[in-house]
């Protein structure tokens, strides 16, 4: 008889999770049919690939993933606003990039989003191209003050209706209706209850849940491409990376509601209520991404570090503020079976000795600016660790730089396992020989023997 999901461990956990990711479905939950009997081979070769590496074992060679933002579109001679808007040019462009480079793993067609979708409820945390920039640029965010510094206490108190009433209508212009909205908790007994639905016969309130109905059938036609796409490059060998994503609560804060200047106020004038509000976000952040990766059926669970980074906050304003929850939202998902897969976007040498306390082989870091070679010796020793190819050098250098740089990559990290190759930085522009000298190299050079 099978354990029950309560009753595993959590190496069980994530045995059962690389089980589900090495025997993908169809949209029909049916066993997935793959193209051909080397398809079929080529994606559980990748996949114990890329479970050696993420477990620092040592797989037959170094797994090679490059991670792009936008360059599929460019390469395919798309605009970005043209892949957010007709979802079959986005597909296309993707699965060209895929399978033309070959890579251990893709990451899916869903980071350009879907405009349509943006425009039906006016979305302000963002401008996206030819809405706020131009068509041939990537997304811009608007900082702004999302939460005031006094609403803390109402963030903590119950952060779903802070959500749902407060923050949604002031990044969402469609969604202003919310804000009518009654406290559902209070929705008790008979007497008076038809007092709590007045909101709903307003018509603010009916033109907010007209637009999210539309939104919604965009949103499902925008999946419906997406999905579509990782099965369909599954059929053809090439297994999708990850299972979903969630945040550090800092970020959250930071980004999200109080903004970079709200929040770098809020550690000097009200530190212990940043806190606390971190430490409510908390298990939200681990709920997010322990869903994502049972849905989907894969362990590695994405978190980008927006604001932990080296000259960003002091050693210790990193240890007192970003880390502790940091910290906890990575040992919940790793008590799930996930595999936190952090996004160390800048440079975290400065960090490199404080987030070593994890356990062993639970973890995978894509670092960017981040020194290898001590990388390797620090977090290297208890976790998977990737990325430092320059953006630059993949934009403007030559394949034999590429190569070089692969090279010294792989010599300083990939002894012993728990290496694989990318990126340093989701990149927008690259040269496309660039891009296959990485790929290539690394299959050639980086054969353990």
């Amino acid at each position: 008889m099978e354990k029950q999901w309560a009753e595993m461990t959590s190496d069980e956990k994530q045995e059962a999770l690389f089980g589900r990711w090495l025997s993908p479905k169809d949209h029909e939950g049916n066993d997935l049919k793959f193209q051909s009997p080397q398809a079929a081979k080529a994606y559980k070769e990748r996949i114990t690939r890329l479970k050696d590496a993420m477990q620092m074992k040592t797989p037959d060679r170094v797994p090679v993933i490059p991670l792009p933002s936008f360059f599929p579109a460019f390469y395919s001679g798309f605009t970005p606003q043209e892949v957010m808007y007709d979802y079959a040019k986005c597909a296309q462009a993707w699965k060209k990039f895929v399978v033309d480079f070959a890579p251990d793993a893709q990451m899916g067609c869903a980071a350009p989003g879907s405009g349509k979708f943006f425009e039906t409820l006016d979305y302000k945390l963002y401008s996206w191209p030819g809405h706020g920039v131009a068509p041939e640029h990537s997304y811009q965010a608007n900082e702004g003050e999302y939460m005031t510094a006094d609403e803390y206490d109402a963030l903590i108190d119950d952060p779903s209706n802070f959500f749902s009433n407060s923050y949604l209508p002031r990044v969402f212009g469609k969604l202003e209706g919310f804000r009518m909205l009654p406290m559902l908790p209070g929705i008790l007994e008979i007497y008076g209850v038809a007092f709590n639905f007045i909101p709903f016969g307003l018509p603010p309130v009916q033109e907010t849940y007209k637009a999210l109905f539309d939104a919604g059938a965009e949103a499902l036609k925008w999946a419906g491409t997406v999905g579509g796409f990782d099965g369909e490059m599954a059929s053809l060998g090439y297994p999708a990376f990850m299972a979903g994503f969630t945040k550090v609560p800092f970020d959250v804060i930071g980004d999200t509601l109080r903004g970079t200047r709200g929040v770098m106020l809020d550690m000097y004038r009200c530190p212990d209520k940043l806190i606390e509000a971190m430490e409510r976000l908390t298990p939200l952040m681990i709920k997010l991404g322990v869903g994502m990766a049972q849905m989907n059926g894969k362990p590695l669970v994405f978190m980008p570090l927006h604001k932990g980074a080296d000259g960003f906050l002091s050693d210790e304003q990193f240890k007192k503020f970003y880390w502790p929850c940091f910290r906890k939202v990575m040992l919940g998902l790793i008590a799930e079976g996930c595999i936190p897969f952090p996004v160390a976007e800048g440079g975290y040498n400065s960090r490199l000795d404080v987030i070593t306390d994890l356990p062993k082989g639970k973890t995978v870091w894509m670092f960017d600016t981040t020194d290898m070679a001590r990388a390797k010796k620090t977090i290297g020793k208890v976790a998977c660790i990737m990325g430092n190819m320059p953006t630059d050098l993949l934009a403007l250098g030559t394949p034999q730089q590429v190569q070089d740089r692969a090279k010294n990559l792989i010599d300083s990290c990939a002894a012993g396992g728990g290496y694989m190759m990318s990126n340093g930085a989701f990149f927008d522009h690259a040269k496309p020989e660039n891009i296959k000298a990485m790929v290539d190299f690394t299959k050639q050079y980086g054969v353990y023997k």
